[in-house]
């Protein structure tokens, strides 16, 4: 069964379908875009391997011609000179406005190629098919497109809606589990920010997700795409209520940067410890009990998931360096960083009202030895 969550921004309307067998069957859900039976396909080698040819039979089953041009996995890949090798690709391949690019794979595919979409004769038509748990709960969704900069993350891009996104629940069970848990740090996201029943529904079905259960798999990616695609609608460029979904990301982005970008620390790992930090500070600042960064932290850890600084492998930079690299992030506004804070589990809420002390002395205490 294919569950369908419609996106209805006015003139860019478009549906994410979910499900088992999608790749298998996606010529048959992408042949009624199309106006010729061609596609231009850009994966990373570790998709390509897992999932290319299953695509392309799926695309030869509804009469569809596929050329694919693979890239190396990696956060690195979004960047500049991977940027230009997309554009030159896609004009070499002679794409037009009314041809669709694929993106086959995660959130750095994703991001890439929906900003190579954008920028290609001003905007052409693109797919998501979205293969980690934290594509098809969060980045394949809202059109959100980019790459990376030396001053920090996706602060280059544009907002381009994909055409449809096909989320193909049984590609994750090709994911290695610490795959698997970075995503997770997207749908608790979820729960945190704006349903309180459904972070309840996660703390008892958390570990039937993780070990494969189809069905809690899919009511997962269901309601993430669902909560995503609300906000979206209400509030497309981030003017206001859309900031939500950042919730952990301000701590995150800093923690990427230091980092650099690489496997010490997966953007889904940095979400999980951002919420964390986002729920601490909250408590300190008396907006909620501490009783609720507990809860967090306790589910993080139940799920084996990284909940705090010392759980980044490595040396981390000193607490004011953190703050610095947050002032580098797209939130900051008049100067000022926005937070996502919270008054309880489910009730976030955005601010630029947060002392600067406050945020030092968090960072400070969670990089303290223990």
């Amino acid at each position: 069964m294919i569950e369908i969550v419609p996106v209805d921004l006015p003139g860019r309307e478009y549906e994410v379908r979910i499900g088992e067998g999608l790749l298998g069957a996606a010529g048959a859900h992408i042949a009624p875009l199309l106006s010729r039976p061609r596609v231009a396909v850009i994966s990373d080698s570790h998709v390509a391997q897992a999932h290319l040819e299953t695509l392309r039979s799926g695309l030869s089953a509804a009469g569809i011609s596929m050329e694919a041009l693979i890239l190396e996995p990696g956060e690195a890949t979004k960047s500049w000179p991977q940027l230009m090798r997309c554009v030159d690709w896609l004009l070499d391949q002679k794409v037009e406005r009314r041809d669709i690019v694929v993106a086959l794979g995660g959130g750095v595919i994703g991001d890439l190629v929906g900003f190579a979409a954008a920028i290609l004769r001003r905007g052409v038509r693109f797919v998501q098919i979205p293969t980690s748990l934290l594509a098809q709960v969060d980045s394949s969704v809202g059109g959100k497109t980019g790459i990376n900069a030396s001053q920090g993350k996706n602060l280059i891009g544009a907002f381009h809606q994909p055409s449809l996104v096909l989320a193909d629940t049984s590609v994750l069970d090709t994911l290695a589990r610490r795959d698997f848990l970075a995503g997770y740090g997207e749908v608790i996201k979820y729960g945190m920010l704006g349903d309180a029943a459904f972070f309840d529904w996660l703390e008892e079905n958390g570990p039937l997700l993780a070990s494969g259960d189809v069905a809690a798999r899919i009511k997962a990616v269901r309601r993430s795409v669902e909560m995503k695609a609300e906000i979206v609608v209400r509030d497309e460029t981030e003017q206001g209520d859309r900031a939500l979904l950042n919730l952990g990301h301000t701590f995150c982005h800093a923690l990427e940067a230091a980092t650099g970008y690489s496997d010490r620390l997966l953007h889904g790992e940095g979400v999980a410890i951002g919420c964390a930090l986002a729920f601490e500070l909250s408590a300190r600042l008396g907006l909620c009990a501490q009783e609720e960064p507990s809860r967090v932290r306790a589910h993080l850890r139940a799920m084996g998931m990284k909940t705090d600084l010392g759980d980044v492998d490595g040396d981390l930079p000193s607490a004011a360096a953190l703050l610095d690299l947050m002032g580098q992030d797209k939130k900051v506004l008049d100067g000022k960083l926005r937070f996502i804070l919270a008054r309880g589990i489910g009730a976030a809420f955005v601010t630029s009202d947060v002392p600067h002390d406050a945020v030092l002395g968090l960072l400070q205490d969670a990089l303290a030895p223990r």
